[in-house]
């Protein structure tokens, strides 16, 4: 086992500090191409390797400043559009964990949303960071936050909501809201310095529907009734107005008016599905940053 440790570390040194091909490093230590291409991945996904991008300057000045200016966000950070669309969510959570790590002091609270960027989001800043964020979660679902199965490097203490995201009944619901241990989530979410959420489209393999907490006739039900997406679990219209749902009662997550009154609120979402709900989330005013890729901020504008 230490020698596998040892040669990981080698084999990363030699390629990103000395610059080495995978065919020399191959022939330097007698392996075949293939297992240092496995290893350099290994290095990667455990840890040994951590990506920095600096994002002060952004990628696109001008469309980030155009969409500041439009919607009067303090911070645009836009990615490059990658050909693979598959990657943009991966690709969206480490340019957001990379900026969120430069600008959270020592000791800072940082709220989370659920979803599928929010969760990578919190694996990589975990992953990157030199000592331990404290995570609060802005809804129920406590699997939702946990580190993922590759995440050998979790440096995050969790603080969330110690329940299920939907209750079962409306009275069930409203008795759990009331437990000491989750009106104590509800006090901390008030104090962190930043909130970091996801945006959902209405798109069919959108993360609500695959993690079955909605199925397909809901979502054509809320079609109907014009929403364009979800914050938090919450369904909004293009105006970024609320649109009730059967789950609205139900549900253990933050309100969008409590979303309001947050500090630091950064909303993650690319890709051609979220332009609607990315828009109506900015002109309902939930954001103070947003944080997306080139082709998404052109369409937006």
């Amino acid at each position: 086992m230490k020698y596998e440790n040892e040669l990981v570390l080698k084999i990363a040194w030699y390629y990103y500090i000395e610059g080495m091909t995978q065919q020399a490093i191959s022939d330097k230590l007698g392996l075949s191409r293939m297992k240092v291409i496995r290893i350099l991945d290994t290095a990667k996904e455990t840890g040994v390797i951590q990506f920095r991008i600096s994002t002060g300057k952004g990628m696109d000045i001008s469309l980030e400043e155009k969409i500041g200016e439009k919607w009067g966000l303090k911070k645009v950070l836009v990615i490059p559009t990658p050909s693979d669309p598959s990657t943009l969510n991966e690709l969206l959570a480490l340019a957001s964990a990379n900026y969120i790590e430069d600008i959270i002091g020592e000791n800072a609270f940082i709220n989370m949303g659920y979803g599928d960027t929010p969760s990578r989001v919190l694996n990589h800043l975990a992953a990157m960071t030199d000592v331990p964020i404290s995570v609060v979660s802005l809804t129920g679902g406590v699997n939702y936050y946990l580190p993922n199965a590759v995440s050998s490097i979790f440096n995050a203490r969790l603080h969330l909501f110690p329940t299920p995201l939907v209750i079962s009944s409306e009275e069930a619901c409203k008795a759990i809201l009331q437990e000491p241990s989750v009106q104590e989530i509800r006090r901390m979410i008030q104090l962190s310095s930043l909130s970091i959420v996801g945006l959902g489209g209405m798109n069919p393999d959108a993360t609500i529907i695959t993690n079955g907490i909605m199925n397909k006739n809901d979502f054509t039900y809320l079609q109907m009734q014009n929403a364009v997406g979800d914050i938090l679990t919450h369904f909004i219209d293009e105006n970024g107005e609320s649109v009730k749902t059967d789950l609205d009662n139900r549900l253990v997550s933050t309100s969008l008016e409590t979303l309001k009154t947050l500090k630091n609120v950064i909303g993650i979402a690319g890709g051609p599905n979220k332009i609607n709900i990315i828009r109506a989330a900015l002109r309902g005013g939930y954001l103070d940053a947003l944080i997306t890729d080139e082709e998404t901020a052109k369409q937006i504008l």
